[in-house]
C-alpha cells in the first residue's frame, strides 16, 4: 500500500510540471487619447501591418497652433515690458527724493510682469504638449486595431488604437508555489522539444485568482503564429 502511494505521488508530480500557455507578443499597447479633439486623419491602411514611422491618428490642432503662435508673441511683449519696468525701477531706486511707497509700487509692477511671464511659459509648454499628443506616430510596432475614424470626436481616455511589439514573444502561466523551487533549474521543453530557454521572471506574489500559484514568464525569440497554445514541460 505504501509503495502504491509513493508511485501515485510520483506520477502526480510528473504531470504537475506540465503546463500550457498561449503565445503572446512581448508587449501589447492600448493607446488612448490624452486630449480631446476631432479626428482629421486615421491611417486605416496600416491596420493589420507593421508601422514604419507612420502617423496612426491625428487630431485637429489648428486652434492650438494659432494659440501657441500668439502666446509666443505675448511672451516677447512681456519680456520687453519687464526690461522697461525693471530699468524704471532701477532709475527710481537711485532717486533719493522718491518715497519708499513709489519705489515699492514700481517694484510691484516688475514682480507682476514676471508672474505673467511664468504663467505664459507654462501655457506655451502645455500647448506644445497638447499639439504633440494630437499626432500619434508608431515607429515599428504591429498595428492590431484602429478604433476611430476620420470625423470622430474623441475625449481623453477614448481608445484610439491597439499596437503590439512582435519583436519577441512571451509565455505566462501559473505554477503551484510548492513546485517553484523544483522547476528553477530544470530544462524547459516546448511542445516536446528541448530548449535552452531560462525562466525570465517569477512573480513572487500569489495571484488573486490562482491563490496558491505564482505567475512564471518565459521570453522567446524568433517565434510566430501568436495566440497558439504551447505545452511547457520542466524535466
Amino acid at each position: 500500500m505504501r509503495i502504491l502511494l509513493v508511485c501515485l505521488l510520483s506520477v502526480s508530480a510528473m504531470f504537475a510540471q506540465e503546463f500550457y500557455a498561449k503565445l503572446e507578443p512581448i508587449e501589447s499597447y492600448m493607446v488612448k487619447a490624452a486630449v480631446s479633439g476631432k479626428v482629421i486623419y486615421s491611417n486605416e491602411k496600416v491596420e493589420g501591418s507593421y508601422a514604419k514611422n507612420s502617423t496612426i491618428i491625428q487630431l485637429d490642432s489648428t486652434v492650438n497652433k494659432i494659440d501657441l503662435t500668439q502666446s509666443r508673441n505675448k511672451l516677447k511683449f512681456i519680456n520687453q515690458m519687464i526690461n522697461i519696468e525693471d530699468n524704471n525701477y532701477k532709475r527710481l531706486n537711485r532717486v533719493s527724493s522718491k518715497s519708499a511707497f513709489e519705489k515699492d509700487a514700481q517694484k510691484l509692477k516688475v514682480i507682476n510682469l514676471q508672474s505673467q511671464k511664468a504663467d505664459m511659459v507654462i501655457k506655451i509648454e502645455n500647448l506644445k504638449d497638447t499639439i504633440s499628443n494630437k499626432k500619434l506616430v508608431e515607429k515599428s510596432n504591429y498595428i492590431f486595431n484602429i478604433s476611430v475614424k476620420k470625423g470622430d470626436y474623441v475625449n481623453p481616455g477614448t481608445l484610439l488604437y491597439e499596437a503590439k511589439d512582435l519583436s519577441k514573444s512571451k509565455l505566462e502561466f501559473f505554477v503551484p508555489i510548492s513546485q517553484i523551487d523544483e522547476i528553477k533549474n530544470k530544462t524547459i521543453y516546448l511542445d516536446g522539444k528541448k530548449t535552452d530557454i531560462k525562466i525570465n521572471k517569477i512573480y513572487n506574489i500569489a495571484d488573486s485568482t490562482h491563490i496558491s500559484s505564482y505567475k512564471v514568464q518565459l521570453i522567446l525569440k524568433d517565434m510566430n503564429k501568436f495566440s497558439r497554445l504551447i505545452k511547457i514541460e520542466f524535466k
